[in-house]
């Protein structure tokens, strides 16, 4: 029976885990991008992102992270036998990965707070992404295990970061063309309102 509270418990870590990874990188961006507006505004952004990441990481984040490993601990004091098989080598290790981004964004959150941060909005975005081919990876190995489809895995893998990528290269695209088509309407408004003077 312990085995299942465990296994209940630390699929519930990892969805608050991953949900606090992926919003806090996005709250990132956002505090990234607050550079860009005038005075109060930019104040005001950041203060309030600084605010909004604290707390993020400290009620959602971090716990989800403690209660998946420890979880995951327990997990193992049931099935110890899990710890010879090679699946289990590859998902300790990507779990791995996945604790060093999570404390890189401890790192991330404290430069950004300090304004030392040398990361634009879409090198934060390409960033935001790492996560997600982590999860793909360690939900195809704890389901398939030994019998891990390599190269169907692969291809996903490989499917998602072009679409990931491209995904990234548009909203970048639209994102300037926007910026390009409000700065000709103010111009053609100012332009107007000189004629009408």
């Amino acid at each position: 029976m312990a085995y299942y509270w465990f296994k209940a418990f630390h699929i519930i870590g990892v969805v608050v885990w991953f949900a606090g990874l992926f919003y806090l990188v996005r709250l990132f961006i956002y505090h990234a991008e607050a550079k860009a507006e005038p005075e109060p505004a930019q104040s005001i952004l950041k203060n309030q992102y600084q605010l909004m990441e604290k707390r993020l990481l400290n009620i959602i984040t971090t716990p989800g992270m403690i209660v998946t490993v420890a979880m995951a601990a327990g997990l193992l004091t049931q099935e110890p036998e899990v710890l010879h098989d090679r699946w289990m080598h590859i998902k300790l290790g990507l779990v791995a990965l996945l604790l060093g981004y999570h404390f890189y964004c401890v790192r991330l959150m404290k430069k950004l707070e300090k304004d030392e941060c040398q990361w634009t909005g879409q090198q934060l975005r390409a960033l935001n992404e790492a996560p997600t081919l982590l999860l793909v990876t360690i939900v195809l190995l704890a389901v398939f295990k030994n019998s891990f489809p390599t190269s169907a895995a692969t291809w996903l893998i490989v499917g998602l970061v072009v679409l990931m990528a491209a995904t990234i290269q548009l909203y970048a695209k639209k994102r300037r063309l926007d910026k390009e088509r409000q700065a000709a309407m103010a111009m053609s408004t100012e332009d107007q309102a000189l004629q009408n003077s």
